[in-house]
């Protein structure tokens, strides 16, 4: 195993569990616009970007708004989730990543992030990982949200390897659907039953090695 392969990671749900602020940030919005915004509908939120989030809010609520109003009313719930997530620390890890990315690192493995957040940056800084990347591609780098493969593909070019070298780990249908686009294999960080299109599933990455997932990634 050496620099010829990399790990390339979303960050919300694999990394770590931003998910439930991004969550608050928009029942907060919702709230203020005057209706619910449910655990469930924001399943249809995952690994799309902030705009397209904010578009299926206001579905929810019926609400038509001017281009200047969605504007403001993304950039206020930007606001509220930057400050939920001000408050993490190295701890907010999800169980065993810090460990797997560390081997994977040592056994000569290009670690990159693909993730469609606009905050990743900021929020690697906060649990102390950033340092593991050769590269972060994250909201601020692409045109195109999950499920265009852009985001792996751009990753792929950073580190100058073929996508097909590439193993990408996801916990979104769309972030899947992206990086088998994109020709990369894909290892899906939840439920099987969800991610039923991924090569291999994971409950996540506690009790999991890198030669775990090399030996049945390798099957495909």
């Amino acid at each position: 195993m050496n620099q010829s392969c990399a790990f390339l990671f979303d960050l919300d749900g694999v990394l770590v569990d931003t998910a439930r602020f991004h969550y608050l940030a928009w029942r907060r919005l919702a709230n203020q616009l005057g209706f619910e915004f449910t655990v469930e509908q924001n399943e249809a939120l995952k690994g799309i970007s902030r705009m397209e989030s904010l578009e299926i809010v206001l579905g929810v609520g019926k609400m038509n708004l001017s281009p200047e109003e969605k504007v403001k009313y993304a950039a206020e719930k930007n606001e509220y989730y930057l400050q939920l997530c001000s408050t993490m620390t190295p701890d907010d890890l999800l169980p065993g990543v810090a460990a797997f990315i560390t081997e994977a690192r040592a056994k000569g493995i290009k670690i990159g992030l693909g993730s469609a957040s606009k905050n990743a940056g900021i929020i690697l800084d906060s649990v102390g990982i950033r340092h593991f990347f050769d590269t972060i591609v994250d909201g601020n780098r692409i045109q195109k949200s999950k499920p265009d493969p852009e985001v792996f593909l751009l990753g792929a070019k950073d580190l100058e390897l073929s996508p097909e070298t590439c193993v990408v780990f996801e916990d979104a249908v769309a972030g899947i659907e992206a990086a088998q686009r994109a020709g990369m294999k894909t290892v899906g960080v939840g439920d099987p039953e969800i991610l039923v299109k991924a090569n291999i599933v994971i409950p996540g990455f506690e009790g999991i090695s890198v030669a775990d997932i090399m030996a049945d990634i390798c099957r495909y």
